[in-house]
């Protein structure tokens, strides 16, 4: 299929901004304006001139060295026109091209020729390949080698209409978008609207056949994607587009499907996650209301970076230049969210070491609460107050925290302060009463000398009570201490005895013998 010089065609799309990338993938490429720097660049940049109707800047990337100076100009935008219908009429992978501009070291080829490609006429192949050519002293780039300049116009007889196309209207093979037939962009649309139809059938019956064991239901979406994207691959195979448009269209189906292999990886680490949740133990829970979330979207965050990563390592790019940018951008946004950072970490260790858990009561700092929220970036308390009180991690973390819910047992300490004129008597009497409720009772764990005489003071006889409340709620312990206090108190009226009450000085002033003149 010829096509005619006059034409004006569109250049393609310019959302696909890895064309530019892929101009300028190596630093040596700018060397060159044209980007002959190296094999891949070389045709690719012909191929967009091409497409954009500048045959004679095209002819600057085939080496016509060899031909007078009328013949460059007559010859060489009919040879490139030539050129460009054998890269796009048969089959031909721009990615297959070295990136280096050393070229292919693997071949068996000199070290300065590169295999371009190679068609099939009259049973013959014809070879077409790229070399690296000194223009002056210091400065090389790639262009079609004056040998393969040569054999173009007999390579060009590999581009013909096949025989479909002969049984096409005209229009739908003359036609063309993107420097392709219009009718292979319409098979290729009518192909990719059957895959959908039918991989969806074909996911649901997966999904019906396999319920039984597994519930593969939230993976149908990612998995009809990656299966249409597949077929629709092997399509391009029989309605090729031009080149360029297969190059963009193929980088394009590969980011697509690994993205959807990220989405079904995003998709079992959320139904892992689900499930461990569930087998936590319920105080735990409300931890990792906190926790999972971060760590499914950090995981998640990975498993779709590795996959751009390798889309872009497939099509031809040094990821190493990629991940080395990366390190010094998370470097520089570290070090200007340092604080935001400092909380993260905060959290992460409460979390981790769990000194406290949402629903425990705390004593931090000089104040008491009960922990409501665990977050990122603070912890929220509610104070007795009934007011909302949030601390940074990274101050909490810090804190020495005391977690009064994690107490087994409740401290029960009293001071009992009798008259000074209790007898001996009344005092052994009350002692003894003491320790009988403190030992009978069911609820308290009394130690080996829990009611003692500890003092006389100036105006009391002082005992001291302790025990432990086999409660950690703080409500019964108050009811149980208010009925050992009740108790108490009744033993020591029950003795003659009662409790001292400070003794009050008066003091009168001072009156002055001098009479005020």
């Amino acid at each position: 299929m010829h096509k005619r010089q006059n034409r004006s065609m569109p250049r393609l799309l310019v959302a696909f901004v890895f064309a530019s990338i892929l101009s300028a993938q190596t630093p040596a490429e700018t060397n060159d304006p044209l980007g002959r720097n190296t094999p891949q660049s070389s045709v690719f940049q012909f191929l967009e001139a091409c497409h954009a109707g500048q045959y004679s800047k095209a002819a600057r990337y085939l080496d016509l060295r060899r031909k007078s100076t009328t013949e460059r100009a007559k010859d060489g935008p009919e040879l490139a026109m030539q050129l460009e219908d054998v890269l796009d009429d048969t089959p031909f992978d721009i990615g297959s091209l070295s990136t280096d501009p050393e070229g292919d070291p693997g071949d068996d080829l000199n070290v300065d020729l590169d295999q371009l490609i190679s068609v099939k006429v009259d049973e013959q192949s014809v070879d077409l390949q790229l070399e690296r050519v000194e223009l002056r002293p210091g400065f090389k780039v790639w262009l079609v080698s004056a040998d393969s300049v040569d054999r173009i116009p007999k390579a060009h007889q590999a581009v013909k209409e096949t025989s479909l196309e002969k049984r096409l209207p005209q229009t739908l093979v003359s036609t063309e978008l993107f420097n392709t037939p219009i009718w292979r962009w319409m098979a290729l649309v009518l192909m990719a609207v059957a895959l959908w139809f039918v991989t969806g059938l074909a996911v649901r019956a997966l999904h019906w056949m396999t319920k039984p064991i597994f519930d593969a239901g939230r993976f149908r979406g990612a998995a009809r994607l990656a299966l249409a994207i597949a077929g629709l691959r092997i399509a391009m195979e029989f309605a090729p587009p031009a080149t360029l448009s297969r190059t963009y269209l193929e980088r394009a189906l590969v980011l697509v499907f690994v993205l959807a292999i990220a989405r079904a990886g995003g998709v079992a680490i959320d139904m892992i996650a689900q499930r461990w949740h569930s087998h936590l133990d319920p105080r735990v829970q409300a931890v990792s209301f906190s926790v999972l979330p971060l760590g499914k979207q950090m995981v998640k965050l990975a498993l779709y970076l590795v996959a751009i990563l390798g889309a872009l390592s497939a099509w031809g790019y040094n990821t190493t230049t990629i991940l080395a940018g990366l390190g010094v951008g998370g470097l520089a946004i570290a070090l200007a969210a340092q604080k935001t950072i400092e909380n993260l970490f905060g959290g992460i260790s409460v979390i981790g070491d769990r000194p406290v858990l949402v629903g425990d009561v705390c004593r931090f700092g000089d104040r008491t609460g009960t922990v409501m929220h665990i977050g990122l970036r603070s912890t929220s308390i509610r104070t007795p107050e009934r007011t909302i009180v949030s601390v940074p991690n990274a101050q909490f973390s810090s804190m020495t925290l005391e977690n009064i819910s994690g107490r087994d047992k409740i401290l029960f300490n009293q001071k009992l302060n009798l008259r000074r004129d209790t007898t001996s008597d009344q005092l052994l009497e009350v002692l003894a009463a003491l320790g009988e409720i403190l030992n009978t009772h069911p609820k308290v764990e009394a130690g080996a000398i829990p009611v003692r005489f500890v003092g006389v003071g100036p105006y009391s006889l002082d005992i001291e009570i302790a025990g432990y409340v086999t409660t950690s709620n703080y409500d019964e312990f108050l009811n149980l201490q208010q009925e050992l206090l009740i108790r108490m108190l009744q033993a020591v009226e029950a003795a003659g005895a009662a409790l001292a009450v400070p003794l009050q000085e008066s003091f009168q002033p001072i009156k002055s013998s001098k009479a005020v003149s």
